[in-house]
């Protein structure tokens, strides 16, 4: 009756979110007085993972999911969960879990809960509380089902430490047809991913043209962030579409959100308030986003940020 966890990895390494489901995992285990099993497809090194919280590693090595594929990835989940008796199945709120998680609960029949952002606030009932409305709420929901599946939503609980080992052991799960193939994953490798990001930098058409994003992109390998834009400032070709965040966009969940010269289009406001702290530059007084931030500064982006910038390099450098 182990709490089973679903760890995601790239290129056999687990990316931060794995961690993030392990904690939660674990604190669900401790409510439940049982233990966390994870399943890790084609990772190099899963001994991190005791770190965690995990007691025992399902290993999957199979070149078969070297690609995401969500229904063979469901498949395998479903076996692990059925070998291990899991009651509970916890996975990330990442694109490709979204895509498993529906087809995973289809086959075991499952309940399955979204945008989860904390530990259950009871398990007789199962109750998680969830973000709802584009974040602008929170509700407490019930899974009624035997088997019930929580997705977490991102940087939602954070990473906690437990002294601890994972014994691991090699599963061999059969895999359906795959009916799609993969033929390549093409990625901006040498920057921080937007999903993964603890901070996020920001910025739309305030900066007036794409010649002016290098002071962006300076404060974001400052803060070690993800850099980030607007709708329009994507559809004008200023950045790619890989970087526009919002509701029609990719949605941001990051310990801090800076917005650099952006308005605060309901669009985009819906897309990132899920993010923790919010800050704002931006000239105009009234620019809707100040309604929804927690700091603001009413100023003129290129003489703010470049002085950010340098308070922060005297900072680091004092450390």
């Amino acid at each position: 009756m182990s709490v089973l966890v679903y760890t995601e990895s790239e290129q056999g390494a687990f990316k931060k979110t794995a961690f993030e489901v392990a904690s939660y995992a674990k604190a669900v285990a401790n409510q439940l007085g049982t233990t966390v099993t994870a399943v890790a497809i084609n990772a190099n090194d899963t001994s991190a993972l005791g770190t965690y919280g995990v007691d025992k590693v399902l290993n999957i090595s199979n070149s078969q999911l070297d690609k995401f594929n969500a229904n063979a990835y469901a498949a395998a989940l479903k076996q692990a969960a059925e070998s291990e008796g899991a009651q509970v199945v916890v996975v990330s709120s990442s694109a490709d879990s979204k895509y498993l998680a529906p087809l995973l609960a289809v086959g075991l029949n499952a309940g399955y809960a979204t945008n989860v952002v904390a530990a259950p606030s009871s398990t007789s009932p199962f109750t998680v509380k969830r973000t709802a409305f584009t974040n602008k709420a929170f509700e407490n929901t019930q899974i009624n089902t035997d088997v019930k599946i929580v997705g977490v939503s991102n940087n939602a609980f954070g990473l906690i430490e437990n002294s601890g080992s994972a014994s691991a052991e090699e599963f061999s799960p059969s895999i359906p047809e795959l009916g799609v193939t993969v033929e390549s994953v093409d990625k901006a490798t040498d920057k921080v991913s937007i999903a993964d990001a603890e901070i996020v930098v920001s910025a739309g058409r305030g900066l007036k043209g794409p010649e002016n994003w290098g002071m962006i992109e300076e404060l974001a390998d400052v803060l070690g962030a993800a850099t980030a834009c607007s709708k329009p400032v994507s559809d004008l070709g200023w950045r790619p579409h890989s970087e526009h965040v919002g509701q029609t966009g990719k949605p941001v969940a990051s310990n801090l959100y800076i917005a650099i010269g952006i308005s605060g289009a309901i669009q985009h406001l819906a897309g990132i308030n899920a993010s923790k702290v919010k800050v704002v530059i931006n000239t105009d007084p009234e620019a809707p986003f100040f309604k929804a931030a927690d700091y603001g500064v009413v100023g003129d982006a290129f003489q703010v940020v470049p002085e950010l910038i340098e308070k922060l390099k005297a900072f680091k450098a004092q450390q």
